[in-house]
C-alpha cells in the first residue's frame, strides 16, 4: 500500500499561511478541534504548527500574551519543515514519522498535496488485522525458514479456509516468527489446528469474535 492510497486529499485539509498570526492559526485549531496546521505559501510546504509549539514560544517570549499572538507568525515557531513523505513512498513511511506527531504532509517536489493522519494509520492497521470482520485468531511461532508462509498456505487450501488476514513479527531472539492468523470459517479448525502442529508450528492463542 503506497501513501497516496490513504492521504486525505489538499482540497480537504485545513491549512494556514505562513503569514498568519498565532492567533489566526490557534482560532483555527479550536474551531475545528484538530491538532495540527500544515504551513504553505504559493502551493509549497513549509512545515508544521500546532498548539504546542505555541505554548513553547509563548512561555519563553515574555511578551505580553496579546501582543504575542497577534504580532508573531506562525513561520516564526514552524518545525517538521524537513519532515513528510512523498505521494509515491509506502504507507510504512507515513507511519514512522507520524511518531511524535499527529499529521504528516505528503509532498511531490516540495508541493503540497494533503496529509495522512494517525487515526489513517490505525485504520490501516485494524484492516491489516482484520478487526473489521468476524472470524477466529490464530497466534503462532514458526522456526524462522524458507516456506514457512508457503506451509501455512497450503494448510488453509487444503481445508478451503478463507484467510481474512495474515501478519507476522520478528521475535526478539530472531530464530522465530510469530503469526498472526485470522480465518473467517472455523468448522475446521481442530484438523488445521494439528495440522499446524505437525508442521512445526507452535500454537500460542486462539480467540473467536462474538
Amino acid at each position: 500500500m503506497f501513501v497516496k492510497s490513504v492521504m486525505i486529499p489538499k482540497e480537504k485539509c485545513l491549512t494556514v499561511n505562513g503569514n498568519a498570526s498565532l492567533m489566526e492559526a490557534l482560532q483555527q485549531l479550536d474551531q475545528k478541534e484538530i491538532d495540527a496546521l500544515p504551513i504553505i505559501e504559493n502551493g509549497m510546504y513549509k512545515g508544521m504548527f500546532n498548539k504546542y509549539l505555541l505554548y513553547k514560544a509563548y512561555f519563553y517570549s515574555e511578551v505580553d500574551r496579546e501582543i504575542f499572538l497577534n504580532q508573531t507568525t506562525v513561520m516564526d515557531v514552524v518545525v517538521r519543515e524537513d519532515i513528510f513523505v512523498n505521494i509515491d513512498d509506502v504507507f510504512e513511511s507515513a507511519l514512522v514519522k507520524l511518531y511524535d506527531f499527529p499529521i504528516i504532509a505528503v509532498l511531490d517536489e516540495g508541493k503540497f498535496l494533503g496529509i495522512v493522519t494517525r487515526y489513517d494509520t490505525i485504520t490501516q492497521f485494524r484492516s491489516a488485522f482484520g478487526m473489521n470482520s468476524k472470524g477466529t485468531r490464530i497466534t503462532f511461532t514458526s522456526v524462522e525458514s524458507e516456506g514457512r508462509i508457503l506451509k501455512v498456505s497450503d494448510i488453509l487450501h487444503k481445508y478451503h479456509t478463507p484467510v481474512i488476514s495474515l501478519v507476522t513479527f520478528d521475535e526478539t531472539d530472531k530464530l522465530a516468527r510469530r503469526i498472526v492468523l485470522k480465518i473467517d470459517n472455523d468448522e475446521k479448525l481442530d484438523k488445521i489446528i494439528a495440522d499446524f502442529e505437525k508442521s512445526g508450528f507452535r500454537v500460542l492463542h486462539i480467540s473467536k469474535d462474538s
